[in-house]
């Protein structure tokens, strides 16, 4: 039986089961959070990697944690500016050569072992792994976990206009890349 976000806020509250509170947030958002995670950064090493670094930030800071959004669209913030720090951080640490500047996405997706996908999934992981971030993170959002606008507005701190836009954006070039290969 699936526990409540009351619920667990309500532990998470209670210091003397803040560790039980703590324990089913993990059971229930860990793997929504690992693929929200896995869609922008690819590899499993840094996902598992980044995955315990947030929850770590997400222990730290649950008594900031004031109830005026959603136990889950917190997380996702959480998650989200954690992953794009990761990014950032990593483009930085990056020297790319002008002749892996194109590197093949399809070659580094099929080289993934945790990659099961078919040649039609693996065309469009691809088609979405050309988007500018901010239209692929709207697009996975909205897209893979299926977020309404009104939560990924809380996530990301823009508009639903904004977010509506970039979503149709990504779509048309996902379906300009697909036409087109």
């Amino acid at each position: 039986m699936a526990v409540s976000d009351d619920a667990i806020i309500a532990l998470l509250q209670d210091e003397t089961h803040k560790r039980k509170g703590f324990e089913l947030l993990l059971d229930k958002y860990k793997e929504r959070l690992y693929w929200h995670v896995r869609r922008m950064v690819h590899s499993h090493e840094d996902t598992d990697d980044l995955l315990q670094e947030i929850f770590v930030k997400v222990w730290r800071n649950l008594g900031k944690f004031r109830g005026d959004s959603k136990l889950y669209t917190w997380l996702y913030r959480i998650a989200t500016n954690e992953s794009i720090t990761f990014i950032n951080r990593n483009k930085r640490m990056t020297v790319v050569g002008m002749e892996q500047g194109d590197m093949n996405i399809e070659e580094t997706l099929e080289a993934d072992p945790f990659f099961e996908g078919n040649a039609i999934q693996l065309k469009l992981k691809s088609a979405i792994e050309r988007l500018p971030e901010k239209q692929r993170l709207v697009f996975n959002m909205r897209y893979y976990d299926e977020m309404k606008y009104d939560e990924m507005s809380e996530v990301l701190d823009t508009s639903v206009g904004a977010l509506k836009a970039s979503y149709h954006h990504a779509v048309k070039k996902i379906e300009e890349y697909l036409k087109a290969g």
